[in-house]
């Protein structure tokens, strides 16, 4: 008898593992169709506008050829803008939490803090940053776009920073201390060198997560349909380019739109696997 029973159970716990393992595979099997029919489309219809042309005109009117010339350039300098503002301040406070406040209240509190910030809509920092910057001085600029995009750049960076530096034994640490070496120096030349390819992992994937960003710079950046380099005058990104062109009923804008959203799903793409390829050759040991 009670050998039937526990047969019974684990015949049960078979039928509902299979179950279980049989939704997963739907569930990934839907969610990987959508994503491969997403990724055709946009190869197929942005493949046939890859011209030169895109790379060296700037946007055109209506019913004219054109390019995305500015607004790649404007896309460029506020990514590196933001990576300039964010990235020192998110890899310091990464270096804070994870040495000096790893199991303190504060810490704790900053980790929360950081991870609302984390998962806040975009579309929240880019009213915060028009509010701050935009309002008050009058017209959209390419520094509040910057500002803006180092904003949703700077969590991203915290987080992995951190995790990056307490995934360091804790043995490399009581080694530099024990040669005699003072906290910063442990900190600079053996710490932060074996948590490096981490920390440079999150720096690219937090520029791959704002690279596509369009609703923070809608509120700050705007658009530009000519060549500027003042970063106090509204500034032409592809994020918002291709927002407008994909709403418009023009043809010729219609096939810019997909040719900036191809570039860009490559530019991530690119990034993704840069950064999977550095984190496998050299992670934390």
């Amino acid at each position: 008898m009670t050998r039937t029973i526990a047969t019974d159970r684990v015949a049960i716990r078979q039928a509902v593992n299979l179950l279980a393992l049989a939704f997963s595979v739907l569930a990934t099997a839907f969610g990987l169709f959508w994503l491969a029919w997403i990724l055709f489309t946009t190869f197929t219809e942005g493949a046939s506008a890859l011209k030169p042309e895109l790379f060296t005109q700037m946007t055109p009117p209506p019913g004219e050829s054109g390019g995305l010339l500015n607004a790649f350039y404007g896309s460029f300098v506020m990514i590196l803008m933001a990576v300039a503002i964010g990235a020192p301040i998110g890899v310091l406070a990464g270096v804070y939490l994870a040495e000096f406040a790893r199991h303190s209240k504060i810490g704790a509190a900053i980790r929360f803090i950081n991870d609302i910030l984390l998962s806040a809509p975009s579309i929240v920092i880019g009213l915060f940053v028009y509010e701050l910057v935009v309002r008050r001085a009058g017209h959209f600029s390419g520094y509040a776009g910057g500002l803006a995009l180092a904003m949703i750049l700077l969590p991203v960076i915290v987080r992995t920073s951190d995790e990056a530096l307490q995934l360091v034994p804790g043995s490399l640490r009581e080694a530099g201390l024990a040669l005699g070496l003072p906290r910063w120096k442990v900190m600079g030349a053996v710490i932060a060198r074996a948590a490096g390819t981490g920390i440079l992992t999150g720096i690219l994937l937090g520029i791959a997560r704002i690279s596509g960003e369009t609703a923070p710079l809608l509120f700050t950046a705007l658009n530009n349909q000519y060549w500027t380099g003042d970063l106090s005058k509204p500034m032409a990104n592809v994020p918002v380019v291709i927002f407008q062109y994909a709403m418009s009923p023009y043809d010729n804008w219609h096939a810019l739109a997909w040719a900036g959203a191809l570039v860009v799903t490559l530019f991530v793409l690119a990034l993704g696997i840069a950064a999977r390829v550095l984190f496998r050759q050299r992670g934390p040991r």
